[in-house]
């Protein structure tokens, strides 16, 4: 059984994050994400180095595949990869890319990059765990709002408020970088389908621990994650 290992790792993130170089172009990705993924993996996630196989872990899946600084220094705030390895970022023999690769990192669940694909992999994992009979894992899914314009994302939206997947939650990081934007507001096209939704700051900790364990049995949950304004 996988268990929450819950810790602050904030005072060791910044010190992780500067030894990350040669991505700077994607550096307001890596600080849009940073609280999240830190509240995450500090305080929601039921996932551990020694239990990366786990069946009954839960499950992070990074859709926000540009610009993965944060990501790596998380997982390595937690022991899931070598500080060592952030010195070397998409270097000729580095297992960190641009982009996320589950086959070289341990404790990634996606490889991702291509945006607009990583809600229609969670709920696809998230019909695979009911359909294994595992219902106590959760699955975990970053979204960064510019990916809401991709197609694919409405049937994802659509299919999982009508299976009601309940152990499902999409986190949209709102840094207002969407071409087209929706009527309402984002979660107004989820609860639309049949989610619940919450709205926080997206530096706000304690605002976006309530919210990430805040799901209702039957539906789907959204988190909606505030940030400044792209550029």
């Amino acid at each position: 059984m996988a268990t929450t290992l819950t810790t602050d790792s904030g005072a060791r993130l910044p010190g992780l994050i500067r030894r990350l170089t040669g991505d700077e172009k994607h550096a307001p990705s890596a600080h849009s994400t940073i609280d999240v993924l830190q509240v995450l993996y500090d305080r929601v996630l039921r996932v551990t180095p020694d239990r990366v196989d786990d069946p009954e872990r839960d499950r992070f899946l990074l859709s926000k595949g540009h610009g993965p600084a944060a990501y790596y220094a998380v997982l390595a705030a937690h022991g899931f990869i070598p500080d060592a390895w952030l010195d070397d970022l998409a270097g000729p023999e580095s297992r960190l890319g641009h982009h996320p690769d589950r086959l070289l990192v341990p404790g990634v669940e996606i490889s991702s990059g291509s945006l607009g694909h990583g809600l229609g992999l969670a709920v696809g994992t998230a019909l695979g765990l009911r359909a294994r009979g595992l219902h106590d894992p959760r699955v975990y899914v970053l979204l960064g709002d510019a990916e809401l314009d991709e197609g694919a994302n409405h049937e994802a939206i659509a299919y999982a408020g009508a299976t009601g997947l309940d152990s499902l939650t999409a986190i949209v990081v709102d840094n207002s970088s969407a071409s087209y934007g929706w009527p309402g507001g984002i979660a107004s096209r989820f609860t639309v389908n049949g989610w619940t939704a919450e709205t926080v700051d997206g530096h706000d900790h304690d605002a976006l621990y309530a919210a990430l364990t805040g799901h209702q049995p039957r539906q789907p949950h959204l988190v909606v994650a505030r940030t400044e304004r792209k550029g």
